[in-house]
């Protein structure tokens, strides 16, 4: 059944006004899933989501993206986002209602912590010459976004996925995408004003990983990417002082 068949009653789709709107649209989402008001392979598209939430469609994509992390919906070739079992679903998950935000956001910094050193150490080992290519290209990236005035965020995130799959362990790379989703926000929120100051150090922060990982030097790419997600966690707790004292 389709989801656009499913959500003829906009008071199925009513969010409270607790989190971001994101949280809002995910939870509301995980419970009709979990309750199975959304039946297994329904088919959640975007449009019809959007309108009947009424929010953009970038949040109704970064809450699918939220639900696949947490296995209740998943892509299939052909159909696009559908729902999966709930029973089906991943145990471990992040309540975003359950803490503070910020303190949730410090929390996965200071988890991405370990699992980013990790994962670099394991790339310096396994790398193979066309992931360093790559890794050097994402790079290229986040350095022409920057100089075009952007924050450079997606372009970030997607440097740190492809090191850790250069570990050649796929499960770095899923971990770090559902963390990624709570920190999101307030790495965007950090850069709003730091565009201009972020240019150095944030190229030089990668360039010492990606260095690293180019020497096969597991410790020393463990190093840098555990001070590269310290730097990171200042710059979002310095933005978040600055922020209250305007």
């Amino acid at each position: 059944m389709a989801v656009s068949q499913n959500i003829q009653d906009t008071n199925a789709f009513q969010i409270k006004s607790v989190g971001t709107l994101a949280d809002r649209v995910t939870q509301v989402l995980a419970q009709k899933i979990k309750s199975q008001e959304l039946r297994p392979d329904s088919r959640l598209t975007e449009h019809i989501m959007a309108k009947r939430f009424g929010v953009s469609r970038t949040v109704i994509r970064e809450a699918i993206s939220r639900l696949k992390s947490d296995g209740l919906v998943e892509a299939r070739q052909g159909l696009g986002t559908v729902v999966l079992r709930p029973d089906a679903a991943t145990v471990f998950r992040i309540d975003v209602g359950a803490t503070d935000s910020l303190q949730t956001v410090f929390q996965v910094f200071e988890l991405r912590r370990s699992i980013e050193g990790e994962a670099a150490a394991l790339a310096a080992q396994r790398c193979t010459p066309e992931q360093l290519v790559q890794i050097k290209q994402a790079l290229a990236a986040i350095d022409g976004a920057v100089k075009r005035g952007c924050d450079a965020v997606d372009e970030d995130f997607a440097l740190h996925k492809i090191i850790a799959l250069a570990t050649g362990n796929a499960l770095y790379a899923s971990l770090l995408d559902f963390l990624n989703h709570f920190i999101y926000a307030s790495i965007k929120a950090s850069r709003a004003n730091q565009v201009s100051r972020m240019d150095f150090s944030l190229h030089a922060e990668h360039q010492a990983i990606i260095e690293a990982i180019a020497r096969a030097d597991p410790d020393a790419a463990r190093r840098a990417a555990i001070t590269h997600i310290d730097n990171a966690t200042a710059r979002v707790r310095m933005a978040n002082l600055e922020g209250k004292s305007q």
